[in-house]
């Protein structure tokens, strides 16, 4: 079971972008070519509900992707960055205030998944146990889950925390792309160099891995491109992931 105390692969991106993506892409691990991108479901991002029991979830259609990461890291900011709105997920002075799956619709079948932080919230050792098995069973059996957005602190990251969701989701064999958050807080060299040395760990061979600030925006086209590509592949009209 996956203990949290509050709460991990890359797919092949299609050689003909879909209708909702940019032109004139030019993507490989460490590299990424187009500035500007913006995926519009985005900014229509609501609200839709909060799920703290299995049997509360939605309808198991359409593609969902989920944002994980340790309770201080700043998801939340993160969310609300990446959809251009303010207060669309709650930012709190104390971390570890996620007690649920927050689930935001985007367009038609694509939806964006909030869940439990994990590392940090001092929260009953029973709630602990309850997320873990909550956020197991979602991984492991959510058909419509695409993908894992991992969100770190690039001054604290891969922590065992992250590992043990990054072991985790390698055996659901779901995709994991990872921000490194709070870039601003480091000069472009050092952030650099973490980039890169965390490139060369073998445990992160199959995600996919860039710089990222919720505060300053930097690194929100590359988020974009990689969750349209993600919310794309599978059409709400087929329900199935194209091959």
């Amino acid at each position: 079971m996956l203990l949290l105390t509050g709460a991990s692969m890359a797919p092949a991106l299609p050689e003909t972008p879909g209708p909702g993506y940019a032109p004139s892409m030019d993507h490989t691990k460490g590299s990424f070519h187009s500035p500007g991108f913006r995926f519009a479901p985005f900014q229509r991002a609501r609200y839709l509900l909060g799920v703290t029991q299995k049997g509360q979830l939605p309808p198991d259609d359409g593609a969902e992707v989920a944002m994980a990461g340790r309770s201080n890291v700043g998801k939340s900011s993160v969310l609300n960055r990446l959809c251009s709105q303010r207060a669309l997920a709650r930012v709190s002075r104390t971390p570890g205030r996620t007690q649920a799956l927050n689930f935001f619709g985007l367009d038609e079948g694509q939806r964006l998944v909030d869940l439990p932080g994990y590392g940090y919230a001092k929260v009953p050792e029973a709630l602990r146990l309850h997320w873990g098995q909550l956020l197991e069973d979602y991984v492991r059996q959510r058909r419509s889950l695409v993908g894992i957005v991992l969100v770190m602190d690039i001054r604290h990251p891969l922590m065992p925390f992250d590992q043990d969701l990054l072991i985790f989701a390698r055996q659901c064999q779901r995709p994991v792309h990872i921000l490194l958050n709070k870039s601003d807080k480091l000069s472009r060299g050092a952030a650099r160099s973490t980039w890169e040395a965390l490139q060369r760990r073998p445990e992160l061979q199959d995600a996919s891995l860039q710089l990222f600030s919720a505060h300053t925006g930097q690194g929100l086209d590359e988020l974009q491109w990689h969750l349209a590509q993600w919310l794309e592949k599978k059409s709400p009209t087929t329900g199935r992931g194209q091959a």
